[in-house]
């Protein structure tokens, strides 16, 4: 049998490798880059995916010397890379250290960058191809792209490479400011070297929906109005708010989680099969399913939000969102966002996708669940099926990994009853390779140039169109209702469904 052009471009047996490159990381010695990126960087060194000249370059307001840097990157690779401390592959990756201290606006700092790069290119080999990834709040966006372009850094018409810009959520926080920051970004780069990370889309049980739908004709043919009754998309995190608050307050559920990465599960979910797995085919399917999503007519009932209150969770008594540091008492800022939302296309035609998000919820999972309408008619005694759900396909993307098919069987015995049972695969127990991490995949990715998981800015703005509208409604009517902590958001939400005659899944 002859394989389709998606599946083939899906199917990469040979893992590329990235060319001859430097990735500069502003704000190295952040969270992020301290816990993710600089550790992703080692295991893909580790793995053979860098090329042999690659170089990591550091900057940050710090002054430090080449061997505490390189002490830095140590003790963040020995803290936390996937693949476990190798000498050798230290050995490897520390030649290529650089790191250049200054401000963000600090012109001369950017003058040493450029001589940086350019020492990297001549002694090195990175053949002019440098990647910038800013690794900073957004309100530093502007200066650091500012500079980069005034040194002439982002100007790949100079070199014979090419040069990146790799870009963190939020992108802004409603569809204006998503347009001001596009022309921030648009200074500097142009749109083919803008990569904004969604680290959902890295995982690989979302890059594996498509692989589900498109390489299985068993799916395919049930995936429509015609046989779907509704779709859920929960993003559940069982802690609160932590010392995020200086972000998140002000941000809020919908903000922080439904504007990328539920809508972009939504996407995928709903789209229809691209011509290849090339970015712009890619792209091009999801912005079609972005651009016929609809909101309710009702808002006040159609979506929900609630505040975690004091209570009891895992046996700790858990402070209430009002109560966590620096959170200012009359804030409105919800910890749980529910919408729901339809695809106005011939095959979603009256589908609800409801999308959910929140902290402090009974337990920390991710999950999209397909639920299938009920068989129009059975032939089995009433009493014996009045127990059987819909049948359902759960995708798991954290952090057990896997499917589930939910699906009614006889249960054993003399009389016929039937039971819902379920059959589930999970990666851990079907492949002996472990996943790579969603930031080695994306920061690979980056520099070879492959974008099909990085969102375009036409996606980011048709994901704040939807959004806006809810955030406008919310704003002007009311304040976040309640929900105790360790159970699964406020009573609104329950009775968004309720009034479909549906509920939602308990994970």
């Amino acid at each position: 049998m002859t394989s389709s052009p998606l599946l083939s471009s899906i199917d990469r047996r040979v893992p590329m490798i990235a060319p001859p490159c430097s990735l500069v990381i502003f704000g190295i010695t952040g969270d992020l880059a301290r816990k993710k990126l600089v550790s992703a960087v080692y295991d893909l060194a580790h793995r053979g995916l860098l090329h042999p000249s690659f170089s990591l370059v550091g900057f940050a307001r710090r002054d430090w010397s080449i061997e505490e840097f390189q002490d830095f990157v140590r003790d963040a690779i020995e803290g936390h890379a996937r693949t476990g401390f190798n000498e050798r592959s230290w050995e490897t990756l520390k030649q290529g250290l650089r790191f250049v201290g200054g401000t963000f606006d600090d012109a001369q700092a950017y003058q040493r960058l450029t001589d940086t790069l350019a020492e990297l290119d001549e002694t090195r080999g990175t053949a002019g191809n440098h990647n910038f990834y800013l690794s900073v709040p957004p309100s530093f966006f502007p200066v650091v792209c500012q500079n980069l372009a005034d040194s002439g850094l982002s100007n790949s018409e100079q070199s014979k490479g090419y040069r990146r810009v790799i870009i963190e959520k939020p992108f802004g926080h409603d569809l204006d400011s998503a347009r001001d920051l596009a022309g921030v970004l648009a200074s500097a780069f142009e749109e083919k070297d803008i990569f904004r990370i969604d680290h959902y889309l890295g995982k690989e049980t979302v890059q594996n929906i498509m692989a589900l739908r498109f390489a299985n004709t068993m799916f395919e043919p049930l995936w429509n109005a015609n046989f779907v009754d509704h779709v859920q998309i929960t993003m559940a995190e069982d802690i609160g708010i932590g010392t995020r608050a200086g972000y998140y307050d002000g941000i809020g559920a919908a903000r922080d989680v439904i504007q990328n990465h539920l809508l972009q599960l939504l996407a995928l979910t709903a789209m229809e099969e691209p011509v290849t797995f090339a970015p712009d085919a890619v792209v091009a399917e999801k912005e079609k399913v972005l651009s016929a999503l609809r909101l309710p007519a009702d808002l006040a009932t159609g979506t929900a939000r609630g505040q975690y209150t004091k209570g009891w969770q895992g046996g700790e008594l858990i402070r209430g969102y009002l109560e966590e540091d620096n959170i200012p008492a009359d804030s409105t800022t919800e910890s749980f966002a529910a919408l729901t939302l339809y695809v106005d296309s011939r095959r979603w035609a009256k589908v609800p996708f409801y999308l959910r998000t929140g902290k402090r919820l009974g337990k920390r999972v991710t999950e999209i669940a397909v639920v299938f309408k009920k068989a129009a008619h059975t032939p089995f005694d009433n009493s014996s099926t009045q127990e059987l759900g819909n049948n359902a396909l759960v995708i798991r993307v954290q952090p057990d990994e896997g499917i589930t098919i939910r699906f009614g069987s006889k249960v054993p015995g003399t009389g016929m009853q039937v039971r819902d049972v379920t059959m589930d695969f999970g990666y851990g127990h079907a492949f002996t390779e472990d996943s790579a991490e969603a930031y080695e995949r994306l920061i690979l990715d980056a520099m070879i140039g492959d974008a099909p998981l990085f969102p375009r800015q036409k996606e980011v703005e048709l994901s704040w169109k939807i959004l806006d509208p809810v955030l406008d409604f919310w704003a002007k009517n009311g304040t976040p209702e309640p929900y105790r902590p360790g159970l699964w958001g406020p009573e609104g939400a329950h009775l968004m469904l309720q009034r479909d005659g549906r509920m939602w899944r308990i994970p």
